[in-house]
């Protein structure tokens, strides 16, 4: 079922954290080594437009290691912390 042409799985769980604590950081103007995987999103000052600018960033990130990558808006309720949300996107584009 493999395309043979697969860069999702380059990306690694690690890379993706790196990627989350960045965009983050910029999006709530912090230091992205402030932002640790446990942290909630409510106890980093991330409303839901923070999410929503969070989710395109990434979706734009990463739409050219995998192709047509999104986040659905039904799943964005369910990532309440760092941690959640690089587990759904890691778990994405090894699905991709």
């Amino acid at each position: 079922m493999s395309s043979g042409t697969n860069n999702a799985s380059a990306v690694s769980r690690e890379e993706v954290l790196a990627l989350v604590q960045n965009l983050l950081g910029e999006i709530l103007e912090k230091d992205p080594s402030e932002i640790v995987e446990d942290a909630p999103f409510s106890e980093l000052g991330a409303d839901s437009l923070a999410l929503i600018e969070l989710v395109e960033a990434l979706e734009e990130s990463l739409a050219e290691k995998s192709a047509g990558f999104h986040i659905d808006d039904e799943d964005l309720e369910d990532l309440m912390s760092v941690r959640q949300s690089v587990d759904y996107v890691t778990a994405k584009l090894q699905n991709a």
